[in-house]
C-alpha cells in the first residue's frame, strides 16, 4: 500500500504501526523517526520562511487568533499525482498547521486515473482521541490487530503515569502553546498535566483555546509554567523567552519564583496528536514531581527556563 502522510502526527502514527516502509511522501515537518523519514519526498512545503519572523509576525501572517489568512503549508499537487498514492492521510482540525482536508479533497479531485486515493481526515481532540486514531489508520491500512495492541501499550503507559502520581500535591500548572499573543494549550494538552498530576489552568480538556492577556495569566498565578510553542524547537523557544520574561510582573508568577518554568519540546511531545503524547505525558511527571515514567527525561525533552 502506498501511503502519503500530509500531516506530522499521522506520520508518527504509520510509524508507531511499522509501516514507514509504505510511505511514498509526507510533509516537510515530518521529522520522525529521525534517520528514516527524512529520506522519503516531501509534497508540502512551508509557505513563507517562520524562521525569519517573530511570534507576533507568524501570528499576524496567519489571520491572527480566528485564523482566518494565510496556512503555513502549500501542498505541491504535482508530486502527489506522481506518488499515486492508495492513502492519502490529512486533517482537519486546524486549517494552519497542516494541509486542510478540503485542499485535499480538492487536490485529489484533479489527480485523474481512475477512483483516486482514499482520503482520511483525522480530528482528535481529546487524549483519549489520539488513542483511537492508532485503530482508525490501522484499520484503513489493514492492520487492525497490531494497532489495537499498540493503543493498548500506550493506554497502560499513561496508566503508570497516573498511578505514579495519584496521590501527590498538584500543581496548578500554565500551558503556554504561542508566546505572543499568549496561547495557552487545549484539546489534549491538559489532560496530560492531569494524567501527570497537575491541574491544568486557562483551558479544559478537548477545549479549542484562543488568546488570553497577560493579566489572565498573572490572576491565574501557576505553580508551574510550561513553554511549548506550537512549531518551536526548544532553541527556538529560548530564542524568544524575552517575550515571557520581559512581561510586567513576570518576576512575581509563583512558578518564576520557586524556578518551574519549563521549556518543553512542543512539536515532538505536546502540539501534534499523534502517539507521542503519552511521551509528552511522562516527561510531566518528572517535570511537575520529579517522578520517573519510562525512559530517563532528557534536556532536549525539558529544560529549565534560565534567567533572563
Amino acid at each position: 500500500m502506498r501511503i502519503v502522510s500530509l500531516l506530522p502526527a499521522a506520520t508518527d502514527i504509520v510509524a508507531e504501526l511499522g509501516l514507514v516502509a509504505d510511505l511514498v511522501g509526507r510533509t516537510h515537518e515530518c521529522d520522525w523517526p529521525a534517520g528514516t523519514v527524512d529520506r522519503i519526498p516531501a509534497v508540502t512545503a512551508a509557505s513563507f520562511s517562520d524562521a525569519t519572523l517573530t511570534s507576533r509576525e507568524i501570528s499576524d501572517a496567519v489571520g491572527g487568533a480566528d485564523h482566518s489568512g494565510s496556512s503555513l503549508y502549500t501542498l505541491d499537487t504535482g508530486a502527489l499525482a506522481a506518488l499515486a498514492p492508495d492513502v492519502v492521510l490529512t486533517q482537519d482540525l486546524c486549517e494552519v498547521c497542516a494541509v486542510s482536508y478540503r485542499s485535499v479533497r480538492r487536490a485529489v479531485r484533479v489527480l485523474g486515473g481512475g477512483p483516486g486515493p482514499r482520503v482520511l481526515s483525522l480530528e482528535p481532540r481529546t487524549l483519549g482521541d489520539v488513542l483511537d486514531c492508532l485503530v482508525t489508520v490501522g484499520e484503513l491500512l489493514g492492520v487492525r490487530d497490531r494497532a489495537v495492541r499498540r493503543r493498548a501499550a500506550l493506554r497502560e503507559r499513561l496508566a503508570r503515569v497516573a498511578a505514579l502520581t495519584e496521590g501527590l500535591a498538584a500543581p496548578r500548572v500554565a500551558a503556554v502553546e504561542w508566546l505572543d499573543p499568549l496561547w495557552p494549550a487545549g484539546h489534549w494538552v491538559p489532560e496530560q498535566i492531569s494524567t501527570a498530576g497537575g491541574r491544568p489552568l486557562l483551558a479544559a480538556p478537548g477545549a479549542h483555546t484562543g488568546p488570553v492577556t497577560w493579566e489572565a495569566v498573572r490572576a491565574a498565578r501557576p505553580d508551574v509554567v510550561l513553554v511549548l510553542p506550537c512549531g518551536f524547537a526548544p532553541e527556538r523557544t529560548l530564542a524568544e523567552r524575552e517575550l515571557l520574561t520581559s512581561l510586567p510582573g513576570w518576576e512575581e508568577l509563583p512558578a518564576v519564583r520557586a524556578g518551574r518554568v519549563w521549556v518543553l519540546d512542543g512539536p515532538a511531545y505536546f502540539n501534534r496528536p499523534g502517539p507521542r503524547v503519552v511521551r509528552g505525558a511522562e516527561v510531566l511527571a518528572h517535570v511537575l514531581h520529579g517522578v520517573r515514567a519510562g525512559e530517563p527525561v532528557t534536556e532536549r525533552e525539558a529544560r529549565r527556563l534560565p534567567p533572563r
